[in-house]
């Protein structure tokens, strides 16, 4: 046992020697005066014995348990490092992507204390989709003055172009979540409700995955629900609902890899096993949507959305929106899409809303609500406002029209002269304001590894709670949830806020439901072989991958050449120093009015050293790392975790490196070379990722086309170039161009020490046996040309023709000199390599990505 905790047992007495649980017990401070301790499952303002599942949690600890801790903490932030589990916070100062913050303690719900929340939410989703149903069809609720117009047809988020429609496959809401907060009593009361995009589903599967690992035997012997059977039952439900029948293709709309939860969007379609897309990924034909994929359009049957519904339809709706799909509403109408949620929802978000629904309880379904809410003061009526305005100091006030929680101020951290003005505020703009009662919440048991010592410290927390749909107006729920731990000097549990979230045990008193989403009854009969299709954007940016991948692992090698070079025996050399100058100007290293290293070898190396890491030139090894890794999280679904770990680390560590490099003013050319052999190492590392770990489908015969393409081009140059300046009759010279190419250790191998012009160019040009040469660049490249084609084996497709065929180069052809004593020939090849490089993107852009030049696949909205 470690120091500090003998001396916990020294201030708690010998009895706090007895069990782990004692230990924590004694180790546990309070939680604050009037909150609810969910570890001592009491409103208590002192220690005393803990709960008897918490008791059971920390019994598997053992003795020296609470001294492993930390190393547990410290494993559990490494699992949200290395699963690249982000969080994006518009408003922090460090950037808008933060890693996922998560406690090492789950919040521990009782079977009696889950049956309350769970019957509660049932009855609750029911009643939403009841009232949606209403609202989007007969009004009846608006004509008997049960909802007030104002909050319906008066909210922004009432979509007026949907009324009369009903859903394809009759259901409005397929996922609903709800915020829940205990009261000092224990009791469990609705904060909240989020309807149109509820956020929450992919992070608490992370966080599920991560702390049963760290707790295995609490999780087990405590009988912990396990989630998986009701993400299975909610895609089975989406299936069942869809307007059609066979081969269903169900995919996850997102606005894009900018928007704040794109870890989660990307998590839930790989785990779903359904296609993640954008808005620009979808079109309209005829009434129905079709995705764009390099086959061409494919039908779309459902619809899982994480967008907000005013940017589905920019015809329809906001017509500034980059993110939805133009027409989309009609497709809704026409019943030829399931979405789910139906769009339209966003009123039912409204806090003002959570007044009404104990009488619309009693009016839809007959019933009293089983899940109190908060009491709610909706200002637009003027008895609700008169109540409210007296008990400001002790409510919470929020916007009507706002999404839940958004803006809410607490009316106990006003000042008498803030209170006023909110109380004039709200009698002038009463429909825009809502109070509700403020409700201590219920403070989970936290670790804490401070200054102080180590100790376990109680925070605010809300539980997020799903139902989802596995059936026509038929839910089940999600036993589970995201928990969110408020900040240490906060009251609000909120991620934008800073806050943290934890793992939730739904303790079950049956068996342990082990459904997996894995199909064990599946006939070998009924599976055929399909190859992955990939959406015409993923295919741009895994080409753009490519190439970025490429010009990374380029211009480094050549800015550590260069380096090598300037300060290598052979600095005096004129025409090596004249190549070196060209190429890395040609390729972005130095701008062109930096004085060649020819002039002024010094200058030239500085200003080659402090460009390295700008990340806002067109071609520095910075910008093309910093774009190598947007193009990656753009196609994040389809790369492996190590594979993204690498990307991410290789920019992480090369940008360290630089600032260091910059900070210290020297710009020492020994360090530069450090920085640059690490991110050697790294691209080396990504390559492999790429070539050995990747699925050889369409979208990765793109990728590998980018790879090919920019080399081809970067490659051509550069001997073009050594030509010119006669780099390559110079013996230092030579042995540069050989080393760009990679080719050192093979040539040496096969020519030992000839420096000829036939060898160095029967290797770096002729060798197909030579991944860098030019001949084994351009016939693979053909190749994958002719698989993307969909040729034949032995046809050439058109697109392919670009590349000049190696089969018809000769070596003697190339060492010929004209006249005037030049390599015409061999210039003349090189041109055509370079020039195909350019003219090939655009072909493949017009082809697969805009579909521009070929009116049967257009996919233009």
């Amino acid at each position: 046992m470690d120091k500090h905790n003998e001396t916990v047992l020294s201030l708690f007495g010998s009895d706090a020697q007895e069990t782990p649980s004692a230990l924590a017990a004694a180790l546990a401070l309070p939680a604050a005066a009037g909150h609810f301790d969910e570890l001592r499952g009491a409103a208590q303002a002192r220690q005393g014995p803990l709960t008897g599942p918490w008791s059971r949690f920390f019994e598997h600890l053992g003795r020296e348990g609470f001294s492993d801790l930390n190393r547990r903490t410290v494993n559990l932030q490494r699992r949200v490092r290395d699963n690249g589990v982000t969080y994006n916070v518009y408003a922090d100062a460090n950037g808008p992507q933060r890693p996922w913050s998560l406690d090492l303690f789950p919040l521990i719900i009782t079977p009696r204390s889950w049956r309350q929340i769970e019957t509660g939410v049932l009855q609750r989703v029911k009643l939403l989709n009841r009232i949606m149903a209403d609202v989007y069809g007969p009004q009846q609720l608006l004509a008997k003055n049960l909802l007030p117009p104002a909050l319906v047809q008066g909210h922004a988020g009432y979509l007026r172009p949907l009324h009369g429609v009903e859903p394809a496959g009759g259901t409005h809401l397929h996922i609903a979540a709800f915020d829940l907060a205990r009261d000092p009593q224990g009791d469990w009361w609705v904060v909240s409700q989020r309807t149109q995009a509820p956020s929450g589903l992919g992070y608490l599967l992370e966080n599920r995955l991560i702390i049963s690992r760290l707790f295995p035997q609490a999780f087990v012997d405590l009988k912990v629900q396990r989630l998986a059977a009701t993400y299975r039952a909610l895609l089975e439900g989406l299936r069942a609902m869809c307007p059609a029948q066979g081969e269903l293709r169900i995919v996850l709309l997102t606005p894009g890899p900018y928007n704040e939860t794109y870890f989660e969007h990307a998590y839930l379609a790989r785990y779903l096993g359904i296609t993640l897309v954008e808005g620009s990924d979808l079109t309209v034909r005829d009434q129905r949507l079709y995705l764009k994929t390099l086959q061409g359009l494919q039908p779309v049957h459902g619809i899982l959305k994480r967008l907000d519904d005013e940017f589905l339809d920019p015809l329809e709706l906001r017509s500034d929106s980059r993110l939805g799909v133009p027409g989309l509403l009609q497709v809704i109408r026409a019943g030829h899409v399931l979405v789910a949620n139906a769009p339209g929802s966003a009123f039912l978000e409204s806090t003002a809303l959570l007044g009404f629904l104990p009488a619309l309880s009693r009016h839809l379904l007959g019933e009293e609500l089983q899940l109190p809410s908060l009491a709610t003061w909706w200002c637009g009526e003027r008895a609700a406002m008169e109540a409210a305005l007296p008990q400001l100091h002790a409510g919470v006030i929020k916007p009507t029209y706002g999404g839940a929680g958004a803006g809410a101020v607490l009316g106990k951290s006003l000042s008498p002269r803030e209170l006023d003005e909110w109380a004039g505020r709200i009698a002038r703009e009463c429909e825009d304001h809502t109070v509700q009662a403020y409700l201590p919440l219920s403070q989970t048991p936290t670790w804490n590894h401070g200054m102080d010592g180590d100790r376990i410290v109680p925070r605010s927390t809300m539980l997020r709670v799903f139902a989802v749909a596995d059936g026509v107006q038929s839910w089940r729920v999600l036993p589970g949830g995201l928990t969110r731990i408020a900040g240490a000097e906060l009251e609000i549990a909120s991620m934008q806020r800073g806050g943290s979230s934890a793992d939730t045990w739904v303790l079950t008193e049956g068996e342990v439901d082990t459904t997996s989403l894995l199909r064990y009854d599946q006939p070998a009969v009924d599976i055929a072989h399909r190859s992955r299709s990939a959406t015409s954007r993923a295919a741009e940016n895994l080409f753009w991958l490519g190439r970025y991948t490429e010009r990374t692992e380029n211009t480094t090698r050549l800015a550590r050449l260069t380096l090598d070079s300037l300060n290598g025996e052979d600095q005096s050399s004129q025409p090596l120093l004249a190549w070196l100058s060209e190429m890395a100007v040609d390729n972005g290293l130095v701008l062109a009015a930096v004085p060649p290293a020819t002039q002024a070898r010094r200058v030239f190396e500085r200003s080659l050293i402090a460009g390295l890491g700008d990340s806002g030139g067109a071609a520095s090894v910075g910008y093309n790392l910093a774009a190598l890794r947007s193009s990656a999280s753009a196609v994040r679904e389809r790369l492996s975790q190590e594979q993204w770990n690498v990307i991410v680390r290789a920019e992480q560590e090369f940008m360290r490196g630089y600032l260091i490099l910059a900070e210290d003013g020297d710009l020492s050319p020994v360090e530069a070379l450090r920085v640059l052999e690490t991110l050697s190492g790294r691209t080396a590392a990504m390559t492999g990722a790429q070539n050995d770990r990747m699925t050889r489908d369409d979208g990765w015969r793109l990728l590998s086309s980018g790879r090919h393409l920019e080399r081809l081009g970067f490659l051509a140059s550069a001997l073009g170039w050594a030509v010119e300046t006669g780099a390559w009759l110079d013996e230092g010279g030579f042995e540069a161009v050989v080393a760009l190419f990679d080719s050192t250790i093979t040539f040496h191998a096969q020519y030992q020490q000839r420096h000829d012009i036939a060898a160095l160019l029967d290797l770096l040009v002729l060798d197909r046996e030579n991944p860098r040469s030019l001949g084994w660049v351009a016939q693979t490249l053909r190749g994958r040309l002719a698989k993307l084609a969909g040729s034949a084996a032995g046809e050439v497709p058109d697109i392919a023709l670009t590349v000049p065929d190696p089969q018809q180069w000769s070596l003697d052809a190339m060492c010929e000199r004209d006249a005037d004593g030049r390599h015409a020939m061999l210039l003349e090849l090189l041109q055509k390599c370079t020039d195909a490089a350019h003219r090939l993107s655009d072909d493949l852009s017009a082809r697969f990505f805009t579909h521009s030049d070929d009116a049967r696949h257009s996919v233009g909205a």
